[in-house]
């Protein structure tokens, strides 16, 4: 990885709907997502993006409406851009292509092992451990670079990264690769690897790679994307996350999603 309303409050403290530029629906709080992109989201709503949503659209008081289009090329274009929809819920920030609310989470790379082997206690891909191990990684993701650097590519298993996920999973074929010994080991984006592994794969453990130092970095703060122009609708959406973190967070914890400090070095421990 939506519609919204825009409210606003006269001098009196009553709602009033707000007339603004933004091109947002006031009728439902209307999703663009993938349709088979789980962890995340899916069809049948079941992912925490999905769940996400509905916290969103519970505090706005709407119901969620979804746009479903395969997360690749056009995906923006064919969703938000075509005002079929006002919000994806997972985006990276800075992305050029949205425009960024502030984030609702920092998550990271992680590596993924079994949970009993050799390579249990392993937190930095310079370990000795990993040399001459087969690993699975998402070929031109950010932590091939570092295995690179580390000498891991030659034994490396690539899998896709731009796919149609309702035809191809390289995440589920990864983690099914490592459970079935064809990989020793596998390096999969936070959010993905968290919640599948606690899902499915009881006999592996994440590891999330917060120890390496050198670039390309590994983590990312995660907004919600909303149209380009669309400054009214963003600064609601950011209230929204501010007012209700709390709740954010109990969601994706218990998803499994790995969460960082907004500064990418250590585990976020929530507000008790």
């Amino acid at each position: 990885m939506a519609a919204g309303f825009l409210l606003s409050f006269g001098a009196g403290g009553s709602p009033a709907v707000s007339q603004t530029s933004d091109l947002v629906s006031q009728n439902a709080f209307r999703v663009c997502a993938d349709p088979a992109n789980a962890p995340m989201s899916d069809k049948d709503e079941n992912g925490f993006e999905n769940k996400l949503a509905d916290l969103i659209a519970s505090k706005l008081e709407l119901p969620v409406q979804y746009t479903w289009f395969p997360m690749a090329t056009g995906f923006i274009r064919n969703t938000l851009r075509a005002n079929k929809c006002d919000v994806v819920m997972g985006y990276a920030q800075g992305h050029e292509l949205v425009l960024n609310t502030n984030h609702y989470m920092t998550s990271v790379y992680t590596l993924i092992v079994p949970k009993e082997g050799e390579l249990a206690s392993v937190d930095v891909l310079s370990d000795d451990r990993l040399k001459d191990k087969r690993i699975g990684i998402v070929a031109g993701s950010p932590p091939s670079t570092h295995m690179a650097r580390n000498g891991l590519i030659g034994a490396a298993k690539p899998y896709n990264l731009m796919v149609d996920r309702r035809h191809e999973s390289p995440a589920v074929d990864m983690l099914s690769d490592l459970e079935a010994g064809d990989i020793d080991a596998a390096i999969l984006w936070g959010p993905i690897a968290g919640p599948l592994v606690k899902q499915d794969h009881p006999n592996l453990t994440v590891i999330p790679l917060i120890n390496e130092t050198l670039p390309p970095r590994l983590f990312f703060r995660i907004t919600m994307g909303v149209r380009q122009g669309n400054a009214v609708w963003k600064r609601k959406l950011n209230s929204l996350i501010r007012r209700n973190r709390d709740e954010i967070d109990a969601l994706l914890i218990d998803a499994g999603v790995p969460l960082l400090n907004d500064q990418g070095n250590a585990l976020y421990e929530p507000r008790s």
